[in-house]
């Protein structure tokens, strides 16, 4: 079983890591186009397409003029958004990186597809950006097929036929209906008790997804529906609409 995560925009560069053996991302290539297709747009350009603030675009042309040269760190470790928070990686014994780093990916706009311990550099690209390098009209398309069917592999490598999907919609997209017939994709829900019954809360659920992953990790959970156990921070699994389950908390 592989779970998939999103990335984050949060990046942690600077708190300590413990002694690890970080791998190379597997789409070097790829990433090298995207990073210096980046660096040309200049600081405007990135402001508008990616919605953000003058001092934010700044900062990630920066980012993307010195790529080559940026310091790298596991992108477990490197990520800090909310399912980061959820997932703690800080507090997770050792004997689990090792099933992480098998069991886990995390989709990635500018890197594809990263195993927990592939380094990275700080970097901010969502997979939703209209813009890709060369004739693409976006990064959905300047991917192709390329994400889906390394993930492919990495589900057959792990001896199972089964995706948990944890990522959200937009970076799910760049895989969605591409993965071949034989691979089952269990979707998550998670939702918050109310007085008007269960809702769904976007921050609530990406500390969720985080913390499932963790859960998988730190039991080892190879067989997909022993994933029905999941209880942390009180979540309860209720029910199943075919492959698409939900947990209350």
């Amino acid at each position: 079983m592989i779970a998939t995560l999103s990335p984050a925009k949060t990046l942690d560069y600077d708190s300590a890591l413990p002694e690890l053996t970080t791998s190379a991302p597997r789409f070097a290539d790829e990433t090298g186009q995207i990073a210096r297709g980046a660096a040309r747009l200049g600081a405007p350009k990135l402001a508008s397409l990616m919605r953000i603030s003058p001092k934010l675009a700044q900062l990630n042309a920066g980012r993307y003029r010195d790529f080559a040269d940026a310091p790298e760190r596991p992108a477990l470790w490197a990520f800090a958004g909310d399912v980061y928070t959820g997932f703690e990686v800080k507090s997770l014994e050792a004997p689990a990186f090792d099933f992480a780093q098998a069991h886990v990916r995390i989709l990635s706009g500018l890197y594809g597809l990263l195993r927990p311990m592939d380094a990275i550099r700080p970097y901010r690209l969502e997979m939703g950006t209209r813009w890709a390098p060369g004739r693409a009209k976006d990064l959905y398309a300047f991917w192709g097929d390329r994400i889906a069917a390394l993930l492919a592999q990495d589900v057959a490598d792990s001896g199972s036929d089964v995706v948990l999907n944890l990522a959200s919609q937009e970076y799910w997209h760049a895989v969605a209906g591409k993965l071949p017939d034989g691979v089952r994709v269990i979707e998550v829900d998670f939702r918050e008790d109310g007085p008007e019954g269960p809702r769904f809360v976007s921050f609530h659920a990406k500390r969720a997804r985080g913390m499932m992953a963790r859960w998988m990790c730190e039991h080892r959970v190879r067989e997909v529906d022993a994933m029905r156990g999941f209880d942390s921070d009180g979540y309860r699994f209720v029910g199943a609409d075919g492959d698409r389950w939900t947990f209350v908390r």
